[in-house]
């Protein structure tokens, strides 16, 4: 685990855009992959059959085309992304920013989706070893998301779901938020259509998140 302080070089630059940055960040896996540009794809963790599907084909087009997708290891839209990143090539494009101490994997259903990540990807959180989930944390965490990315892609999310507060986060910050949007009476997606109305960029395909992000 190597932990890395604001002063530091390998410092991620875009967290300093937040008024609380992390003071440090514990980090477990391949630290080169800080210097990559960042995608974040978020949304439900009760995630339909579809939503699963969608936020895979997003994640494998979007790392094979040079980024590195980021979320947060949540059951769902989160768990699929990764997984999808980390089979689109060897290197395993993929860093979930997690709300406990990396040697906390929450939930503990994704242990081993934890450890394939920590070989080959990163693992990343501002708290440090024995810290476990508390409902404050994942706000928190999802502020460093919002963070580093350069966009925040929000597959499937209900009206109260903990993805607004990311993509609000990202917005506020000038990063591009885009959302999938879905069946006009679907509850799994009322969240994505009131962040459409409120500007965020409606996307269908991943080429559509990729002809407004230079990189």
């Amino acid at each position: 685990m190597h932990t890395l302080f604001r002063k530091d070089k390998n410092y991620p630059p875009r967290l300093n855009d937040l008024f609380d940055p992390p003071s440090q960040l514990y980090i477990c896996g391949n630290m080169s992959l800080l210097k990559m540009p960042m995608i974040a794809i978020i949304g439900s963790r009760q995630a339909s059959p579809q939503g699963i599907k969608n936020a895979a084909m997003f994640a494998n087009q979007l790392s094979r085309s040079g980024a590195l997708i980021i979320s947060g290891l949540a059951r769902g839209i989160d768990g699929a992304a990764h997984r999808a990143a980390s089979n689109a090539s060897s290197q395993y494009l993929t860093a979930a920013i997690c709300g406990t101490g990396l040697d906390i994997v929450y939930p503990q259903e994704h242990q081993k989706l934890a450890a394939a990540i920590s070989q080959h990807g990163l693992l990343m959180s501002e708290l440090g070893p024995g810290v476990g989930p508390k409902p404050f944390h994942f706000p928190r965490r999802n502020r460093i998301i919002a963070a580093l990315a350069l966009g925040v892609v929000v597959i499937e999310a209900a009206e109260n779901s903990g993805s607004l507060i990311t993509a609000k986060i990202a917005a506020d910050l000038g990063r591009e938020v885009f959302a999938l949007p879905g069946p006009a009476h679907d509850p799994l997606y009322a969240g994505c259509h009131q962040l459409i109305q409120q500007g965020a960029k409606l996307v269908c395909r991943p080429k559509e998140v990729l002809e407004e992000l230079i990189f």
